[in-house]
């Protein structure tokens, strides 16, 4: 992000600090229909064209110390092996034995010398390959080659490890947006994995999602906290192609420094606004990451059931403060945070399931929830999608007037 940029920024905060109305020419957002969080053929449908065709972040290099070292993925439902090859290549391929689907592997996590399935003991090395089985003699025409296991999208952002079940995905940089550059300024290449945590929420994944879309919830659950420090009225939002989005906002100080940041390592490399503001990067569909300069928490989103999810937290620090005493505190607080954000999700559920819920009505602050269903619509495809329950594309417009 370069001089100018960061001067559209900061000028749009204070601008945003300002106005009396939304911006003009913006659009009136049409109601969001109440069926895209409870109608089964539509989240079929979301899971089918969203959540197995995104990239999704999945576990850091740490998580993955030497060759032979695996991490058994089931954030979407298909049992997915990570693993790091001898070659020190960190792949992805279905934990599935390409004889009669059985397990290769049932640990969440550990080290093996190669992949050998239990069953029938068919044996893959560290890079998928067929290299041994039991009898081979009575499988007629048997070329191995035709039968190594099946390989996932699997690219890495610094050190950070993402897969895309779409066999046909594009390159994982076209879905980072901004970040893939607005992110160099903070060292990435030398974030350490500190902390990981999951919570399960009694809601719909979008309706956990769309909290952490808008700041406009601050001051009704955060007064002790987050408002404390944040100016929501000063938010500044930056809408992108591919549903990601930057939501900054500006702290009521300038000074304000996070207490349970103090002492660690910040890169000072950093721009003003990784410094001294709150910029919150979605990278679509659902990773939620509010960097700064002394390390950066993602957040993942995950659908469950129709009713549901997990939060994943997942904390990176500098190698220099990676173990400072100050990360318990700093993750105990987010989470303070984070079960302010999560108290009211179960109730919300039941309303949202009950015939007085019609749809999800947004002002101008909450645009990027209508941005994220934008684009989950165009990711479905229209015309597969029951027209009373589509949405409008309005804002794509209004961009493009900006």
């Amino acid at each position: 992000m370069n001089t100018m940029e960061i001067q559209r920024f900061l000028d749009g905060m204070e601008w945003e600090q300002g106005r009396d109305n939304a911006p003009p020419g913006f659009p009136e957002l049409p109601t969001i229909p109440g069926g895209r969080y409870t109608d089964p053929e539509f989240l079929a449908l979301e899971q089918k064209y969203l959540w197995q065709r995104s990239w999704v972040y999945a576990c850091h290099s740490d998580e993955l110390p030497e060759p032979g070292s695996f991490i058994l993925w089931e954030k979407l439902g298909s049992p997915i092996l990570i693993v790091r090859g001898k070659d020190n290549v960190i792949r992805a391929f279905y934990n599935t034995c390409r004889h009669r689907g059985a397990p290769l592997v049932q640990e969440d996590r550990g080290r093996v010398a190669g992949l050998v399935c239990r069953y029938h003991g068919w044996t893959y090395d560290l890079a998928g390959q067929l290299v041994n089985l039991r009898d081979a003699r009575d499988f007629v025409n048997f070329d191995k080659t035709c039968h190594n296991l099946v390989e996932i999208p699997c690219a890495m952002f610094g050190n950070w490890v993402f897969i895309n079940e779409d066999p046909d995905a594009g390159p994982l940089e076209e879905a980072l947006g901004p970040a893939l550059e607005d992110w160099r300024t903070l060292q990435i290449e030398d974030l350490r994995h500190v902390h990981s945590a999951s919570f399960e929420v009694a809601c719909n994944v979008k309706v956990m999602l769309d909290a952490f879309l808008e700041t406009y919830h601050l001051k009704s659950i955060h007064q002790n906290t987050v408002d404390r420090f944040l100016n929501h009225r000063g938010t500044y939002i930056e809408l992108y192609d591919g549903g990601n989005s930057l939501m900054l906002t500006p702290h009521r100080r300038a000074d304000w420094v996070d207490p349970g940041t103090k002492g660690m390592k910040r890169v000072d490399t950093a721009t003003e606004l990784q410094r001294r503001h709150n910029p919150s990067y979605n990278i679509y569909p659902n990773l939620v990451a509010p960097v700064s300069d002394s390390g950066i928490p993602f957040l993942t989103f995950w659908p469950k059931t129709a009713n549901t999810m997990v939060i994943d937290c997942h904390w990176f620090g500098y190698t220099e403060s990676r173990d400072h005493e100050l990360w318990p505190t700093r993750v105990k607080n987010f989470e303070v945070i984070l079960e302010e954000d999560t108290q009211f999700a179960p109730a919300i559920q039941r309303s949202v399931e009950s015939p007085g819920f019609r749809g999800v009505y947004l002002s101008y602050q909450e645009r990027r929830i209508y941005h994220w269903h934008e684009e989950l619509d165009r990711r479905i495809g229209p015309e597969r999608i029951p027209e009373h329950l589509r949405v409008k594309p309005v804002l794509d417009e209004w961009r493009r007037r900006q």
